[in-house]
């Protein structure tokens, strides 16, 4: 490995890693809210991954771009509209499902166009949060940054609010990762985790597959 992929590896957040080592090699992938293209670029590279990126901010599109990422500029709450069903093999939403109005639907349109889902969010349920609460006061960490009024974040959840979810949807978790400051946690990860990372499977591709052995 290169001095340079060493540093590329260094200096990347530990959630793209674990997402990343998720990712089959040679797949096709969907960025959602794909950020500087730093995933895509990555997977790229090194598992020569077919990826494209949908982004809405002018920077961060002109910043993938100049990482060689293909890159769609368009609002995520406008839909997938422009994909095949099981167009992807594998759709990535990052720290991000939390800002969307409406979940329900990006999760099923991720279930749509892509064989496999990953999404990350914060974890409401870290049990400083709670304390917050109980003084009055909503909770600011260096995960959820924003005061109450300027927050992005409408609509925060816990691992299992989130599982409940995925169940009412039909979607079939493979793999969760939890962290803490970068580090990925192992023990009571509901209430000692600030992020979750999720992987499920769309029934979308288990039913083309059951057609397809019939």
């Amino acid at each position: 490995m290169t001095a340079a992929a060493n540093i590329e590896l260094a200096t990347m957040r530990p959630d793209l890693l674990r997402i990343a080592s998720w990712i089959e090699p040679g797949s096709r992938v969907l960025d959602l809210g794909c950020g500087d293209g730093t995933l895509l670029a990555h997977l790229r590279d090194h598992k020569s991954v077919d990826g494209v990126g949908v982004e809405l901010d002018d920077d961060k599109v002109i910043a993938s771009v100049a990482r060689g990422v293909r890159v769609i500029q368009q609002n995520l709450e406008d839909g997938l509209a422009l994909f095949d069903d099981q167009q992807f093999d594998s759709v990535v939403l990052s720290q991000t499902l939390q800002s969307m109005h409406n979940t329900e639907h990006i999760l099923r349109e991720m279930a749509r166009v892509a064989r496999f889902g990953i999404v990350s969010f914060p974890n409401f349920g870290y049990w400083p949060h709670g304390l917050s609460i109980l003084r009055g006061r909503m909770p600011v960490t260096k995960q959820m940054p924003y005061q109450w009024y300027n927050t992005p974040n409408i609509h925060l959840c816990t691992l299992k609010d989130f599982e409940d979810l995925a169940r009412v949807l039909g979607l079939q978790i493979t793999d969760l990762a939890t962290f803490n400051k970068g580090r990925e946690l192992r023990v009571l990860p509901e209430w000692r985790s600030t992020l979750a990372v999720y992987r499920f499977k769309s029934p979308n591709a288990a039913n083309r597959q059951i057609k397809a052995r019939g």
